[in-house]
């Protein structure tokens, strides 16, 4: 009998131990990511490397204007879990927050009409929508709705933009053609920590003290500088198209002497920056989908033009006459 009491206490305990082991394991996935799902070292920003390829500088026949556009750093807290460009009419298709600038109305519902009759953030007008992936504190559980309702592991108190810079830029190489309304556009790839090459990856991450140095790992500023984000978007298109599956081939970038694609031609170049001020220590993550594990590689944006045509056109003829321009 006293052996079949040892057996009986030992199975007992082997019960209560994985009963307990998988109650830890879901309060830990409940509570939201830790430091080490983050995939994705780490790296103090002084120690990468300088940047050695400076774009290319403008040449005679370039278009070396730049056309700054005040769209705020959106105070209005405007977030949702929607993706226009990749999954219209598809609500919560993103399965991660995005924070935008620009249309004050942008879902996965909204269409051409619905953008051109909504309100803007943009100084001037512009009606065009901004938008990518929110930044997260990760020692800091979210209070607010917009903080929680993503879920798929995207959890934490989001970052507010401490300032976001919309700009667009010409080509070095020749002068730039209008963009058509309504243009839809992706920069970046949201699936890359799982994807089989990099050759989608557009992230760069920096501090402010150091612009010319950006890495795809989460960095790590001196005190007092700001976390940065540099989002650029391709520049060649198809002359054809406002949207294609895939979101992908209508736009593409030129190569590193500026040059575009065959069959494409240059419009101008969107680059949205963003920066944060995130205290020392203080762990970050990116929201993405599950698989992805809020690598930093997996930065991305999209865009849609909603600007009338005659603000493109005055876009186009500051980068072509190449003067500096601000709303």
């Amino acid at each position: 009998m006293g052996k079949e009491h040892r057996l009986l206490a030992l199975l007992v305990c082997l019960v209560l131990g994985t009963g307990l082991a998988a109650a830890v394991l879901g309060a830990s996935r409940a509570a939201g990511p830790r430091h080490g799902s983050v995939a994705g070292a780490y790296v103090d920003i002084r120690e990468v490397p300088r940047d050695a390829a400076p774009p290319p500088a403008a040449g005679p026949e370039g278009s070396s204007g730049t056309v700054t556009v005040d769209c705020g750093r959106n105070a209005e807290g405007h977030y949702n879990e929607d993706n226009l460009v990749v999954s219209p009419g598809l609500r919560a298709g993103a399965h991660h927050t995005h924070a935008y600038v620009g249309n004050l109305s942008t879902n996965a519902l909204s269409d051409d009409a619905s953008l051109d009759a909504a309100a803007t953030s943009c100084v001037g007008g512009d009606r065009s929508t901004y938008y990518w992936p929110v930044l997260r504190r990760l020692d800091r559980p979210g209070s607010r709705p917009h903080e929680s309702s993503a879920g798929h592991g995207n959890t934490g108190e989001i970052l507010p933009e401490a300032a976001v810079s919309v700009e667009f830029r010409g080509s070095p190489v020749s002068k730039v053609v209008p963009m058509p309304r309504f243009l839809r556009a992706m920069t970046g790839d949201a699936v890359a920590h799982t994807a089989a090459s990099d050759a989608d990856v557009r992230a760069r991450w920096g501090c402010s003290g150091f612009p010319d140095r950006w890495t795809t790992d989460y960095p790590r500023c001196p005190a007092g500088d700001r976390l940065t984000r540099s989002l650029v978007f391709p520049s060649c298109w198809n002359g054809l198209d406002t949207s294609v599956p895939g979101h992908r081939s209508h736009l593409r970038f030129p190569a590193p002497n500026g040059v575009c694609p065959q069959g494409t031609f240059p419009v101008p170049e969107l680059r949205v920056s963003l920066s944060y001020a995130v205290p020392q220590g203080a762990p970050v993550a990116l929201d993405s989908f599950p698989e992805q594990r809020h690598s930093p590689k997996t930065d991305h944006a999209m865009f849609v033009n909603v600007m009338t045509d005659a603000r493109m056109r005055e876009v186009v003829g500051c980068l072509n006459e190449g003067r500096s321009c601000r709303t």
